[in-house]
């Protein structure tokens, strides 16, 4: 029998290492993760400017600072290759780089399934040669023949991606779909299938569409979450991307104040009745009406309480 390790408690560290980022406040370094949301939020637009940054070492969607740049593979599996060409030309476009000067290199064979043990091996040996920091996978439906909602069957899948991120030490992104009408949950337990997938994430992104505005929420499991933000897509020239706006908060309306209140009565009022229309203790309208009385601006009739002609 082996006995388990132990220190005296003075000898603990006394904090831990500090938080390392891939992209500062959205993605941690080595992190595996799900870009999600409904179809049309542009999932692969985010995903893809993560590529641009991360390769490029400029700051994703021209906020979210890159500590340090570095190679990225790319799998694509919805869209034709020369759409994801145009889109990252548009992103670099935006960033204030070229494409042809950023180490992004895309897998450009038609068909990967994960759930096949010599496309996982193919895999793992194309991510042990260029050794990139981020590899994005796009979609995860795209990738496999299983059942979603199975945790039996999304486990070893997702499993088998942290093996890659442990094995290389690179970051994992998978776009994911969320599911139909899943509005209404918090945004991780909107993904579509099991519940495997919000589980599994270490940094999470979700994009939700509310009429024409876009909000992208941020989960992380090791660091705290900003607030979600509003991004937009926008177009500088040919150039398409995305980026994160400030709304500014509407003002709120003032209340109006107790003599605003009082000289909305358009005639003599009762002094319960005045009270009912102010909403506002007795004592607080006795004083005030005093106040008034004293400057002639209120006076006391036969019906009440009416403010005087000035």
């Amino acid at each position: 029998m082996s006995l388990l390790p132990v220190e005296p408690a003075y000898r603990l560290a006394e904090r831990g290492e500090e938080h390392r980022w891939l992209v500062t406040g959205l993605w941690s370094e080595q992190a595996v993760g799900i870009v999600g949301g409904e179809p049309k939020c542009c999932k692969s637009f985010l995903a893809l400017d993560l590529a641009v940054s991360v390769a490029s070492g400029t700051p994703c969607l021209r906020r979210f600072v890159v500590p340090k740049a570095g190679r990225v593979l790319l799998y694509a599996a919805e869209d034709a290759l020369h759409i994801v060409r145009h889109r990252l030309d548009g992103i670099a476009s935006a960033a204030g780089v070229a494409l042809a000067d950023l180490d992004i290199r895309v897998i450009t064979v038609p068909v990967l399934r994960l759930d096949l043990a010599a496309d996982r091996r193919n895999l793992a040996e194309t991510v042990d040669r260029p050794r990139p920091r981020l590899l994005i996978l796009d979609p995860f439906v795209r990738l496999h023949r299983i059942d979603e909602n199975a945790s039996g069957e999304v486990a070893p899948l997702l499993a088998y991606l942290r093996e890659l991120q442990r094995r290389y030490g690179v970051a994992v992104l998978v776009v994911h779909h969320a599911k139909k009408g899943g509005a209404g949950f918090r945004a991780g337990q909107a993904l579509r299938g099991s519940s495997e997938f919000h589980a599994w994430g270490d940094s999470n992104l979700y994009l939700r569409r509310d009429c024409d505005e876009m909000s992208l929420t941020v989960e992380h499991r090791a660091a705290p979450s900003p607030r979600p933000l509003i991004v937009e897509l926008t177009k500088q020239g040919l150039a398409l991307a995305r980026e994160v706006v400030e709304r500014a908060k509407p003002l709120a309306a003032a209340a109006p104040s107790l003599d605003e209140r009082i000289a909305e009565a358009q005639e003599a009022l009762p002094f319960a009745d005045l009270r009912a229309k102010c909403r506002v203790r007795a004592a607080t309208l006795h004083q005030r009406i005093g106040l008034l009385a004293a400057a002639g601006r209120i006076v006391k009739t036969a019906d009440g309480y009416r403010l005087t002609e000035r």
